[in-house]
């Protein structure tokens, strides 16, 4: 039962996911950071507020509303979210489409070359020996076959 444990713990996405998360706690907190020290005094300032927006509240009955902290945290996650998308996804994506462009150009596809066949004059794969429809023997196109990877025939 250990044995199996051990085996999960020491697999290899396991300890990169912590790794993942203990730099994405890091990361909050220094947007957090950032936020409250620039971003929430600036917008303090141009509401004309205190110049420290996380402290705004309102009081009801005698029950405070600290609204302002709601807005830092919201203001932390909006930048959190930017600083991701722009530096982490756009450019992963970048790399994925180009690595997945270079094997979709390498990979032929072998039905989707056609041609008619000489009796029948229905469409038949380029590579194919025989006609689906009226069982005729055909001669199949080198270059198709050369590009699908088959052996030429004789």
């Amino acid at each position: 039962m250990l044995n199996g444990f051990k085996d999960f713990i020491l697999r290899g996405n396991v300890i990169s996911m912590a790794i993942g998360l203990a730099v994405g706690a890091a990361f909050t907190a220094v947007v957090t950071g950032f936020s409250n020290a620039f971003i929430v005094p600036l917008i303090g300032l141009f509401t004309r507020g205190t110049g420290d927006f996380s402290k705004a509240e309102y009081t009801v009955d005698g029950v405070k509303f600290p609204y302002g902290l709601f807005i830092s945290a919201a203001i932390a996650f909006l930048i959190t979210a930017a600083v991701l998308y722009f530096l982490v996804v756009l450019p992963m994506a970048k790399v994925q489409n180009r690595f997945t462009a270079k094997e979709e150009e390498e990979k032929a596809d072998i039905k989707a070359a056609l041609r008619d066949c000489p009796r029948c004059f229905t469409e038949i794969p380029a590579v194919a020996t025989r006609c689906a429809h009226c069982t005729s023997d055909v001669e199949p196109d080198a270059e198709a076959r050369a590009l699908a990877g088959l052996p030429a025939q004789r």
